[in-house]
């Protein structure tokens, strides 16, 4: 394949939308899609072994992860408290703007002092015995202190944990520091404009990768999603990128026919495509026409994962402007309809790794960003 003009990139890693739409021109125009050269065979066990299980977790643990977007802490005082990789954690954008994560739990009795999202002015007060803290972690007040004469309150705030705001994305580190080499190739996924307007968790009976690898190829588009997805997109026409572990999947719909005879400067991929990036391990990013979304697979046991996912408004759509309602429609499409497809498979597939069927999954050069994904996820847990 030849192009026009020079690649040009994304960060320097990805294509610009020009040369990704003429890329995707020359795949509709000759039947073909973007293909890797390595084949993958992956071991079932990977997808129900405790012991690797507790590897990945703690792989999770000293790797910087997206915990939320940027619009998810709109202003000071907000906060959201969860559990990830298995850690109950708080986040919460401090007076001074800056955004600081700790490990939920009092220095009392180890209590949670904070669930589910929302915005404190000034301080989180236990709910056990209303030990507080600020939105710093410091401990601001000890009710009947008298009976605890050997405390040093300068030592009992809460447990920090390394937290950095980049590109509209909140990336959290429980063990060690995020470096700023870790997060030198992040892009830019969220404008300051853009708004969370939907937050959810589901629990799924199925290995966390299992779901991770549904949103990395087209292969299975016309097959598993032929009353949804594929009515509107292509049959296994994709362009795949790799950046180091991340990687891009597009995904381009048939209307994308209707900018063929558009400058190629002023081609858009918005609207006409769903780009999903895949930021290893365990989250993606998937901007869609009216709505974007930042996804977090976060394991509970070998068998089981909650989907974390935080919905992002787009204001505007090719200089349209995209009402919420609008947004909200795209997403219930999404979410109802070929996701809960994607799910489904995942969980069949789970039945079937633990049984004597297949000693290992295999992935082939239609499944290019998969095969990247377990051949990162294998070197960095052999490091």
């Amino acid at each position: 394949m030849t192009y026009s003009k020079k690649d040009e990139s994304i960060n320097n890693h990805f294509l610009n939308e020009s040369d990704a739409i003429e890329r995707i021109f020359n795949h509709i125009d000759n039947g073909t899609t973007d293909l890797g050269d390595t084949t993958w065979k992956e071991p079932v066990s990977n997808y129900y072994s405790k012991d690797r299980f507790d590897a990945e977790i703690s792989l999770l643990r000293r790797s910087p992860i997206p915990y939320c977007p940027s619009a998810g802490l709109p202003e000071n005082g907000s906060y959201i408290a969860r559990r990830a990789s298995g850690t109950p954690l708080l986040v919460v954008r401090g007076e001074d703007g800056i955004v600081r994560a700790f490990i939920n739990a009092c220095k009392h009795r180890g209590m949670k002092v904070a669930d589910g999202s929302g915005c404190k002015k000034k301080a989180f007060v236990c709910p056990y015995h209303a030990w507080a803290y600020g939105l710093n972690g410091k401990l601001k007040n000890i009710p009947g202190q008298e009976a605890f004469p050997d405390l040093d309150t300068n030592d009992l705030g809460l447990t920090e944990i390394s937290a950095i705001e980049k590109g509209g994305i909140v990336y959290v580190m429980q063990e060690g520091k995020i470096e700023d080499h870790m997060l030198e190739n992040a892009i830019d996924f969220f404008e300051p404009e853009q708004k969370m307007f939907s937050y959810g968790e589901v629990v799924d009976e199925a290995n966390w990768k299992l779901l991770t690898e549904t949103l990395l190829e087209g292969y299975h588009i016309k097959s598993l999603h032929k009353d949804t997805f594929y009515p509107f997109g292509l049959d296994n026409i994709n362009l795949v990128e790799i950046s180091g572990s991340n990687s891009r999947v597009i995904f381009p719909f048939k209307r994308i026919e209707k900018i063929r005879h558009i400058d190629p400067n002023e081609r858009k991929l918005n609207g006409v495509a769903t780009s999903v990036f895949h930021l290893f391990p365990n989250a993606s990013v998937s901007i869609l026409s009216k709505h974007s979304s930042l996804t977090i697979m976060e394991p509970l046991s070998p068998s089981s994962v909650k989907i974390v996912s935080y919905l992002i408004y787009n204001p505007k759509l090719n200089g349209k402007n995209i009402s919420l309602e609008e947004a909200e429609k795209d997403a219930q499409f999404v979410n109802e309809s070929g996701q809960n497809e994607d799910r489904e498979a995942a969980r069949a597939i789970q039945e079937t790794v633990t049984t004597s069927a297949n000693t290992y999954l295999t992935f082939g050069f239609f499944e290019k960003a998969i095969v990247n994904f377990h051949k990162h996820l294998t070197l960095s847990l052999n490091k």
